[in-house]
This record gives structure tokens, C-alpha cells and sequence, in this order.
């Protein structure tokens, strides 16, 4: 065969083949595109790690008006963290052993209504999973990501008719809040983070905000199925994890932050509570008042408006630029 033949032949072959991988290549990517992303629908909890359980639950329970449940109620595991419920399905988790060096947040976790169809989206959005999601004895299932600040992301489902829910009472008049509006972290590469949060996520952004007026301070992201949403905390230089723990913050809203103050003036642990409780607007025009827990964790008490009920225009600044 002569050889222009061959070389003819060979290149379509060539062609052929590429055209082949490509194709596959290209369907691989919608299949991958075609893992539909589940519902989020809010915080589920903020796990945080203390020092001292029992100078933790005086501050939650006896000056913020909460009832403590045990973490591992219907299991054979030993006690191991405590869930401070704040409604029905939220809660704030609290695990004993915080050295003196950690950061306090241990981590994050958000409903979701279907928890296998959450680790597959992920995954196919090139998000490292365990294989498969774990289930405790009370039925409730979840699995753990990294998102790109190093933040340990939770995705679980707990059923009406399981543990803690099904324990979980709506809390008493004593309690000072019965939502987590928003959990704050810090971020200092907000592109990779919206990407995470909002491209993979379906989180949405709803405001920007700025201390200065000339650098970006914080962006809020909401679940894509609720009202909570995580608020970024934008740094240039990345804090100590014991000097964290005003950025990684817990947000109860309050109707009225002057009544959830005069509440807790009038609460015995007052006496005992050593920091001023001020209320303040902050530059989202919300009055807020914060609180820190023994260990300088923020609990950010704020209302659900502006004191003027008018929107506040997100910032236009630039984010924090890292050395």
C-alpha cells in the first residue's frame, strides 16, 4: 500500500479517536453535571470545642436560658459532647478537651433532605467525600467535608422521629433566642470560597459589608433552600486559632436586643459574667449585642431588621489583599 495510503488512513483513524475521547470525555462531564444538587435548608448545629463543660453550661443554660441535652443519649458510646438546644432542629454542640493552643470552632453542619445525593453532588463537583455517609444508632446520617478555608463542613439529615428531635422540646420562655440566623467564618481567599459555597453549594450571596468603608469585611451567603446563611470573615493575615474567637461566632437572632439585654441583667449568673452588655447598631444598621462564652467564643445576640426597616446598600470595596 503506498504510503500517502497509510498516512491517509492513519490520520483518520487519529481523527477517529480523538473524536471518540472527546465525546466521551464530554459526556462524562454532563453526567457529572446531571448530579442534581439536594436541598439545603439551614444550620443544623455549630460544634464548638470548651474547656470546661460545666463553666460552658452555666453560661448557655443559666444565662442564655437553654437546656442541655447529652450527645450520645440511646448509644453505648460514653459521653462525649453536649447539645445545647436552641429549637427543634437546631443546636449548638459543645465537646470537652479544647487545648489551650485550638481554635474553638470544631465545626459546621447543614440540614440537607438527602444526604447520599449531597456527598454524590459533591463529588462529582471534584469535592473530596468518604464513600459513603455513616448513620448512628439513632438514625440520623451525615459525612464531613474540608471547604477550601480548612473549615470542617457537616451534611446531615436527622428524621422528625429521631434523636435529638425527638427529644428536643421547644425551648422555654428562658430562652433567650430560638433561631441561629448565621454562623461566621473565617475566609481569606473569598474567590475560592464563593466558589465552594456558591457555585458548588447554591449558596447565595446577600450582602456585603465593610468596617472601614475602604476594604471588604464580611459577605453573607444563604442556604439555597432557607433563610440562615454563613457570614464571611474577611482577613488579610489569618489570626491564631486562640484569637479567633470573634470571628468564628455563633448569631441568635432576638426581636428586641434592649428586652434580650434587660433579660439577662435580671438572670443570677449576671453576677458572675465579668464583660459590659452593650447594645450596639452595627454597620449592617441591626442593634446587636455580643456576648462571649467562657472560652471567647461570640454569641452574637441581633435583630432581624434595621433600626430604620431600610435595606443597607452591600459594600463596593475591594477584599482584604494577603501578603
Amino acid at each position: 500500500m503506498p504510503r500517502r495510503v497509510v498516512a491517509s488512513l492513519l490520520a483518520v483513524l487519529l481523527l477517529v479517536a480523538g473524536g471518540t475521547a472527546g465525546q466521551a470525555k464530554g459526556l462524562r462531564h454532563r453526567a457529572a453535571a446531571a448530579v442534581g444538587r439536594p436541598s439545603i435548608l439551614g444550620i443544623s448545629h455549630v460544634a464548638l470545642r470548651v474547656s470546661n463543660v460545666a463553666a460552658s453550661l452555666s453560661f448557655y443554660e443559666d444565662f442564655l436560658g437553654y437546656r442541655a441535652l447529652s450527645g450520645t443519649a440511646g448509644t453505648a458510646r460514653p459521653l462525649e459532647h453536649t447539645l445545647i438546644a436552641v429549637n427543634e432542629r437546631q443546636y449548638i454542640e459543645l465537646s470537652p478537651g479544647l487545648a489551650a493552643d485550638e481554635d474553638r470552632l470544631d465545626h459546621i453542619a447543614f440540614e440537607t433532605d438527602d444526604v447520599d445525593a449531597a456527598r454524590r453532588h459533591l463529588a462529582s463537583r471534584g469535592v473530596g467525600v468518604p464513600e459513603h455517609a455513616t448513620s448512628n444508632p439513632a438514625g440520623n446520617r451525615s459525612f464531613a467535608v474540608t471547604d477550601p478555608e480548612g473549615h470542617a463542613i457537616e451534611f446531615v439529615v436527622q428524621p422528625r422521629d429521631a434523636w435529638p428531635r425527638v427529644e428536643v422540646a421547644r425551648p422555654g420562655r428562658s430562652a433567650i433566642s430560638r433561631r441561629i440566623l448565621h454562623a461566621g467564618i473565617l475566609v481569606g481567599d473569598l474567590s475560592a470560597a464563593t466558589r465552594f459555597y456558591g457555585d458548588i453549594l447554591g449558596f447565595g450571596e446577600i450582602w456585603r459589608g465593610s468596617r472601614s468603608g475602604t476594604e471588604l469585611s464580611w459577605t453573607n451567603m444563604k442556604v439555597p433552600d432557607g433563610g440562615d446563611y454563613v457570614e464571611f470573615m474577611l482577613y488579610a493575615e489569618r489570626p491564631a486559632p486562640t484569637a479567633r474567637g470573634s470571628q468564628h461566632h455563633i448569631c441568635l437572632e432576638v426581636p428586641d436586643a434592649e428586652d434580650a439585654r434587660a433579660r439577662l441583667l435580671a438572670r443570677p449568673h449576671r453576677a458572675s459574667y465579668a464583660r459590659p452588655l452593650e447594645v450596639r447598631v452595627g454597620t449592617n444598621r441591626r442593634r446587636q449585642l455580643n456576648l462571649f462564652d467562657p472560652d471567647g467564643t461570640r454569641v452574637e445576640l441581633m435583630e432581624p431588621h434595621t433600626v430604620d426597616g431600610q435595606p443597607v446598600p452591600s459594600s463596593t470595596a475591594p477584599p482584604p489583599r494577603r501578603p
